[in-house]
């Protein structure tokens, strides 16, 4: 028995080959720019869930830093500006998205050299040229929780 056949045009126009690769880069572009990615501009992530456990304050030296991680797995860093006081930054790099170091009063990039103050977030040298982000936490029962 024989199967019928159809004849197909196996052409494909430059118009067509310039449209697929333009679709497909910008596809690419959007993935990489979107919050769920480990890439992007390096923002802490929307869905921390309030109330998440970083760290006992105690843990964390004064005037110093600590790493940690997020509920989601996201690197972050709790400073202790006081006794009393504590904040939150994202780990992610705002230059190209590397997870910096704590290292004494210093968040250090180990991929291009750029350098934030550990209380505050704040560029000290670049490239990076903003902060990193800031993550709202409170101190609660000895330990600092996400608010």
């Amino acid at each position: 028995m024989r199967v019928p056949t159809m004849a197909m045009d196996s052409t494909i126009s430059r118009r067509q080959v310039l449209v697929a690769g333009a679709t497909g880069a910008g596809a690419t572009v959007l993935a990489a720019c979107s919050p769920s990615s480990s890439g992007g501009s390096g923002g802490a992530p929307a869905s921390e869930a309030p109330g998440h456990t970083l760290a006992a304050l105690a843990d964390v030296p004064v005037g110093g830093a600590k790493a940690v991680t997020l509920s989601d797995g996201t690197p972050a860093v709790v400073a202790r500006p006081s006794a009393a006081a504590a904040a939150c930054f994202s780990a992610i790099c705002t230059h190209e998205s590397c997870t910096v170091r704590v290292s004494g009063k210093e968040l250090n990039c180990p991929c291009h050299g750029s350098r934030f103050d550990a209380l505050t977030g704040a560029v000290l040298a670049g490239p990076a040229d903003r902060p990193l982000d800031r993550i709202a936490v409170r101190v609660s029962g000895g330990k600092v929780v996400t608010a």
